[in-house]
């Protein structure tokens, strides 16, 4: 493509940053060298794409394949969809642009059921055909995975083959078999054939599926020998390799942190979650991996934060251990730890205490119902006093906001139930003010919609109707109201459409495909759900939804999902709905007996649990000087921002440059108080899309540093497009950058761009010299959501056509009214402000 058509695209879209490529740790393979390209495809936006670890993951195992390229790709927002279709422009890579139809396959992470129309849409902007059934031997091969692979029958139809499990192992192994079949001249069956043999993979053309009169399932049947369906696991997560150089984005990702695994699956046996049983046994890291991994990855990131991930981060073995050996360093280095998953009963003061050493991370806490009798019924080993101690412990510590997070529509559920829950974090209030000495802390109280999940023992029941959904939502927001609790809830309509996939068939399937031709797109995005057409399109295709989400399935009934076989015997999930419904706990097999779950075969699949270890043999990132030693000093550094850059917003390219400022080891000073910054400030915000030759920062660093070395050691941990050009000592009392930059220099080219100006240099001469004689130009201008009247002219101190159809201008900067080079030039040269701001414009000087 064009790079002025690209450039162009990108000033018209929101968060351009989202379509650039070249991020810190990315990988660009030389095509010469590659046999087999791989896209990597996140069925949503860019910023949640890039906080999830499994992609990072999987990125790294295939580039470090000799012979392979994996590339990533992620679904365009509206506005960047708009413009490729009516641009004809395919949906490509994001590394070097190959688009998706080139690739030899594509692979999807499935994460979430309402991303369904984001995989056709991709499929399609790609061109690659949405049906497996028509794709031909050009065509790249459309692989699943990731959790709702469990059940992948309603896209089944749009997909060669799904990837059942872990994927770490697996994608090596199909990664080597397509390259061995297509040297060997495999066509595309046999490409798939080949795929099919090994363990995990699913081919779903491999099987016919019939059904009876009534709508269920009458029988799966595989169409060839052999073509059984086991999910893969990894015995061992320590043999595995995790990202020490994950990409780190330059658009702020949902969860902006370093992301470590310490360990997969859960035996705790809670009844309404699918990865509980999905992810078994328990699989945990070894804590000197988890210590190394951590540390060299925030070496080669520059991130401030550590997420320690896992279903139940608090029941890791050595999770203290891990914190208070990780904090001996990170506290120097102002780095915070955070536990995402945290269960009630496993927050210790010793946790609490190590976790609020840099800032406090935030702490939700899952009670999931509101009563004792509830939680025994969903295997929730927790009791009420089991949560206010929780809550007291992290408001002793310091703390003045937690999170509770409950689920209505639980099966056997009654009104008290749902009331108490409001009653429960009431309690958890008042206990926190018990602690503050009469403060009230703020507890945030978020509420879902119990949906039933395939391989778990609610698989057989109904789900609440959206109605009743909304009827207990409307109940609880009432009485949470009166006491005084934040409460926010999940969008019914959204828990009935994911009630409907996660339990459906294939039948399904021209449902997605009708309601994605009818426009929906990111439909787990509560302000972008179009529930009216999905609503089309279930009545277009004669399905009812409630005939998979209220209806209660009969125990003998064959399954969407029978024929894949995760480990968990079938049985033993009966065994456990029966316990359900008589109010029995199942104990954790962790620390007590088997539960006989049918996944351990007690010899290579088995709970692994980390066992204590020496701290010493981890390795350390660079030591740098202690902080806040001596005398600090102030250095004022200049620097460029051009080429892909500039498509930066102001907070990312602080995001970068401080991430930047931490590889480097700069020793900058911090902020006191609850959340400490790092003590650095920028001038003026540039325009996205503007670059600029002359941008400047501030640092507070000890003065030990060697301000001679700042621009070195900056740009040597800078992407291209961003350098640095000068550093100086000034004083420790200089004014602010922004009190101190009276006027911004700029310089146009007319000529240039995609939508160039044809313009004679008289013709300019004329132009700049009326508008120089005016004594004042008004013009209404856009201020955010309001329009207001500004005179321009005095706002303008010098204005120049220059060599080559140039204009030059200087703009005063200071308080009150504003104007931007563009919106001069729209004045000059009588042009609306939209037609201005396709010319290039660089910033050229800031007076000081």
């Amino acid at each position: 493509m064009d790079e002025r058509e690209w450039n162009d695209i990108l000033r018209r879209v929101r968060r351009p940053s989202r379509y650039i490529d070249r991020e810190l740790n990315a990988v660009r393979k030389d095509p010469s060298e590659v046999e087999l390209r791989v896209g990597l495809a996140f069925p949503d936006a860019y910023e949640v794409a890039m906080s999830h670890l499994g992609i990072q993951v999987l990125y790294q195992i295939l580039n470090g394949m000799e012979g392979v390229a994996c590339e990533r790709v992620f679904t365009p927002w509206a506005d960047m969809e708009a413009q490729l279709r009516s641009r004809g422009l395919p949906l490509a890579t994001l590394e070097t642009s190959v688009p998706l139809s080139e690739l030899d396959v594509l692979g999807f992470s499935l994460q979430y059921e309402l991303s369904y129309t984001n995989v056709l849409a991709m499929l399609e902007l790609g061109g690659v055909a949405l049906l497996a059934a028509e794709r031909g031997e050009g065509d790249p091969l459309v692989i699943g995975g990731g959790p709702c692979t469990a059940n992948p029958e309603p896209m089944a139809p749009f997909f060669d083959a799904f990837l059942v499990g872990d994927g770490e192992e697996a994608v090596v192994e199909m990664a080597r078999a397509l390259m061995e079949a297509k040297r060997g001249g495999a066509d595309r069956a046999g490409l798939i054939e080949r795929l099919a043999e090994i363990e995990g993979v699913y081919v779903p053309s491999f099987f016919d599926v019939s059904y009876n009169d009534d709508g269920t399932v009458a029988e799966i049947r595989p169409l060839r020998e052999g073509c059984g369906v086991r999910r893969r696991m990894v015995a061992d997560l320590n043999s595995l390799p995790l990202p020490v150089r994950p990409v780190v984005p330059y658009a702020q990702a949902v969860h902006d942190r370093l992301a470590v695994e310490v360990a997969r699956g859960c035996t705790r046996g809670c009844r309404f979650c699918q990865a509980g049983y999905t992810y078994r046994p328990l699989r945990e890291r070894d804590p000197a991996l988890v210590e190394r991994i951590a540390r060299e990855a925030l070496h080669n990131t520059g991130y401030d934060e550590v997420s320690l991930l896992s279903l139940s981060t608090g029941d890791y073995s050595a999770v203290e251990e891990v914190m208070c050996s990780l904090m001996r360093g990170f506290e120097r280095e102002r780095v915070a730890l955070s536990l995402p998953s945290l269960r009630v009963g496993t927050l210790g003061t010793a946790l609490a205490s190590e976790i609020k050493k840099v800032r406090k991370t935030g702490f939700t806490l899952a009670p999931e119902a509101g009563t004792d009798r509830l939680r025994r019924v969903i295997n929730k080993g927790i009791d009420e006093a089991d949560l206010i101690r929780s809550a007291q412990e992290i408001f002793r510590l310091g703390w003045r906001a937690v999170k509770l997070y409950f689920m209505i529509g639980l099966p056997t559920e009654s009104d008290e139930d749902v009331e108490a829950i409001a009653a429960l974090a009431g309690a958890v209030r008042e206990a926190g003010r018990r602690v503050t000495g009469g403060r009230a802390p703020q507890v945030n109280v978020s509420v879902s919609t119990f949906i039933p999940k395939p391989f778990t023992p609610f698989q057989w029941e109904p789900q609440v109707s959206r109605a009743e959904s909304l009827d207990r939502q409307a109940r609880l927001r009432a009485l949470v109201r009166r006491r005084r609790l934040n409460f926010r809830w999940h969008d019914a309509r959204m828990s009935e459409l994911e009630g409907v996939f996660s339990r459906g068939d294939r039948r399904l399937a021209p449902v997605v495909l009708r309601a994605f031709r009818k426009g929906c797109r990111f439909d787990g995005w509560s302000d972008e759900l179009r529930w009216e057409l999905w609503e089309e399109a279930f009545a277009e295709e004669g399905v009812d939804r409630s005939f998979y989400t209220t209806r209660r399935r009969a125990r003998d009934e064959i399954l969407p999902w029978d024929h894949i076989d995760t480990g968990i015997d079938k049985d033993f999930l009966l065994d456990e709905y029966d316990r359900a419904l008589a109010v029995e706990q199942t104990p954790d097999c962790r620390s007590e007996r088997c539960t006989m779950c049918g996944v351990c075969d007690f010899r290579t699949v088995k709970n692994v649990l980390a066992a204590p270890g020496e701290r010493g043999g981890a390795p350390r990132r660079r030591q740098r000087p202690a902080r806040e030693g001596g005398e600090p000093l102030r250095a004022r550094l200049r620097f460029k921002k051009t080429g892909p850059m500039r498509f930066l917003s102001h907070l990312e390219l602080v995001a970068a440059v401080l991430r930047a400022v931490r590889r480097a080891a700069l020793p900058v000073r911090y902020s006191k108080g609850f959340h400490p910054l790092p003590k650095v400030s920028f001038s003026n915000p540039l325009p996205v899309g503007m670059e600029s030759l002359c941008e400047y920062v501030d640092m507070e660093l000890d003065a030990s540093v060697a301000v001679s070395s700042l621009c070195a050691r900056l740009n040597a941990e800078m992407p291209e497009g961003i350098e640095f050009t000068m550093a100086r000592v000034i004083p420790l009392q200089t004014p602010a950058l922004s009190a101190m930059i009276k006027a911004f220099e700029y310089r146009v080219h007319l000529k240039e761009g995609l939508q160039g100006l044809d313009i004679e240099s008289e013709e300019l001469a004329g132009f700049v010299k009326d508008f120089m004689e005016m004594k004042s130009k008004s013009m209404l201008l856009e201020r955010g959501s309001k329009t207001r009247e500004v005179d321009v002219r005095p706002l303008v101190m010098r204005l120049e056509a220059v060599e080559d159809e140039q204009l030059v201008m200087t703009i005063r900067c200071g308080d009150g009214a504003s104007v931007r080079p563009h919106e001069v030039l729209a004045a000059v040269l009588h042009l609306s402000v939209e037609r201005a701001s396709a010319m290039p414009v660089v910033k050229t000087g800031t007076l000081l």
